[in-house]
């Protein structure tokens, strides 16, 4: 099977889609889900989704590894045409995974107590993303 969902963003920042997931992706049965970002600056994540700090401290460390073009730290970029906070978000996105696995079983992503999907966009501006998502299905599951 083979969905896709879509994402909203604001800006910069993480975003929990794991109900989004859980109310549009209808499992059944075990297997394993691959979930696949299908854009150049954002990334997808699990993460901790218990403490907002979390996710507040991961968009600051990443910030501050790779600040926008305009950043003095960064006068060696060429491709700025599209404004100070792309090449920034494709050199995120070259670090962080822009596919996931998760097992499922009984229909059930196998995800832990305080995991959660997550898309990381790494832009300013507010962009609809899309998440290509395929579930296979273990053949021995009756």
């Amino acid at each position: 099977m083979i969905s896709e969902i879509g994402v909203q963003t604001r800006g910069q920042g993480l975003y929990e889609f794991t109900n989004l997931f859980r109310s549009e992706i209808r499992l059944t049965g075990d297997g394993l889900v691959t979930l696949f970002v299908r854009h150049t600056s954002c990334s997808l994540l699990i993460q901790e989704n218990a403490d907002p700090d979390v996710v507040r401290d991961l968009k600051a460390f990443f910030h501050c590894l790779v600040p926008p073009a305009d950043d003095p730290s960064m006068h060696y970029l060429r491709h700025v045409a599209e404004g100070p906070d792309d090449m920034p978000a494709h050199i995120k996105a070259a670090m962080l995974p822009v596919s996931l696995n998760v097992p499922v079983r009984d229909g059930q992503l196998m995800l832990g107590t305080w995991q959660g999907l997550y898309l990381f966009e790494h832009r300013t501006a507010p962009h609809q993303r899309r998440i290509a998502i395929h579930f296979s299905r273990d053949a021995a599951a009756p």
